[in-house]
């Protein structure tokens, strides 16, 4: 092909040689072979006069210094804002990401029994690591210290105004949790607990004994690190 063939608004995938289309690749290598700009660009199917689905794609990693992480939390509006993702395409991609954040919340739990505070954070640190903002989530557990769910509470900074005894224990009361683990994420990556989360866990522990369901641990997710209060004896 002459440099010609490559000018803006001729250049598609299928210029690209058949190993280095996404979908040819993935039939011929598996999944697991296609970058993250590759998935993406499965998803998005088709490019526009200028570029590829690959080159939308690329774009659209690039948005945030996180890449890929940066899905986690994609609104429709920043989506929408690259050239060449509409409202239709944009809709494809936030519907993918949320199929996937269903499926880890589905079936993984099952028959999860906690041994350890490694057993939660194994669970939940690839979904909370990445967030942007504080989530305080409760793990149910049953009488065997199996998990039931893991339930949102609240999001934001995490102060006593936003995390209150009576929503994480109406939670706990309608899943008819047994006991409960506590779980926030430090945006900043240190899980180092501050004041205000060592207030609010003996806050919790106390409301939890008086209901009678016990506050086993309360664990700190940072990035692809964690802290528990209990293995630190702050419990």
């Amino acid at each position: 092909m002459s440099d010609k063939g490559l000018i803006k608004g001729s250049y598609t995938i299928k210029d690209l040689p058949i190993s280095e289309r996404p979908r040819e690749k993935m039939y011929s290598q598996g999944v697991e072979s296609l970058s993250n700009a590759e998935l993406l660009a499965i998803l998005i199917r088709t490019g526009n006069k200028e570029d590829t689905a690959i080159d939308l794609a690329r774009r659209i990693l690039s948005l945030d210094e996180r890449g890929i992480a940066f899905l986690s939390d994609v609104t429709l509006e920043e989506l929408t804002q690259v050239k060449g993702i509409g409202l239709s395409k944009a809709c494809q991609i936030i519907a993918a990401i949320e199929i996937g954040k269903r499926l880890n919340k589905v079936g993984p739990y099952d028959k999860i029994k906690v041994t350890s505070p490694a057993t939660i954070a194994d669970v939940i640190m690839d979904e909370m690591r990445y967030l942007t903002k504080e989530h305080f989530r409760i793990a149910i557990l049953d009488t065997k210290n199996q998990i039931l769910s893991i339930e949102n509470v609240s999001i934001g900074t995490l102060n006593a105004s936003i995390v209150h005894p009576r929503d994480v224990f109406k939670i706990a009361i309608k899943k008819n949790a047994n006991s409960i683990i506590l779980i926030h994420n430090h945006p900043s990556g240190d899980i180092t607990p501050s004041n205000e989360d060592i207030n609010i866990t003996n806050r919790l522990i106390d409301a939890g004994n008086l209901i009678g369901i016990k506050v086993l641990d309360h664990i700190i997710i940072g990035d692809n690190r964690f802290f528990s209060f209990k293995e630190k004896s702050l419990i």
